[in-house]
């Protein structure tokens, strides 16, 4: 993100912003050392706002301080990832119910226009494209929900699992299975159903965590 595009908002927000960005898209490691020197220079701020900026994404466990060491982007292991998805899971299982319970044709436009794009995605075998979508239609779900809270903690979740993405133990998704995963989930939110959206959403994040867990463990 580029500091001069966002020029009226307060120093600290433009670095915390700008190094968030960094971290989700990679161009941070998990467990890469940050100096708060290299970032004052590297975004044209003060230390004492990088510095800022450090300790409002620890709060959103993207960085960590250890002492006697300093900052670095915070890493993802089997306890984080048993977390997060459990987390998850109560969290969508909750906006699917709200969102199917509360739907109208309005929402039902936007879940379809963005279902669509996430399932194209996939059946071209585009990952990086249907990363983004897949995040995109979560999103949308929670936001359709209309609880502001619960979509403050999701995002927190999301940021944390993007961290995963990046991380050493990141693999790509398994396409071939999202669409017959994720359809339910859409259809019974687009029905109205808010029994079933909330069943099939938790199985279904519940199922991935799973999976990740696997992964990790194989690449341990």
């Amino acid at each position: 993100m580029s500091l001069t595009a966002l020029k009226r908002q307060p120093a600290e927000q433009l670095a915390t912003e700008a190094l968030k960005e960094s971290i989700l898209a990679g161009d941070l490691k998990p467990g890469e050392r940050l100096t708060e020197a290299a970032l004052a220079d590297q975004f044209a701020v003060s230390r004492g706002t990088v510095r800022t900026a450090l300790h409002q994404l620890s709060r959103d466990r993207l960085v960590v301080l250890t002492p006697y060491t300093g900052w670095a982007v915070a890493t993802i292991d089997r306890q984080d990832l048993w977390e997060i998805y459990t987390l998850r899971s109560s969290l969508e299982r909750l906006a699917a119910r709200l969102a199917a319970e509360r739907i109208d044709d309005k929402g039902r436009a936007r879940l379809i226009t963005v279902r669509d794009a996430f399932f194209a995605a996939c059946e071209r075998s585009d990952v990086e494209v249907a990363v983004d979508h897949d995040f995109s239609l979560h999103r949308t779900i929670v936001e359709l929900s209309g609880n502001k809270r619960l979509l403050d903690q999701y995002l927190m979740v999301e940021q944390q699992i993007r961290l995963f993405i990046n991380s050493t133990y990141a693999s790509a998704p398994n396409l071939s299975v999202a669409i017959d995963h994720h359809s339910p989930i859409i259809d019974a939110v687009l029905a109205g159903d808010g029994a079933a959206a909330a069943g099939h959403s938790e199985h279904h994040i519940l199922s991935e965590g799973e999976r990740v867990l696997a992964m990790v463990k194989d690449a341990d």
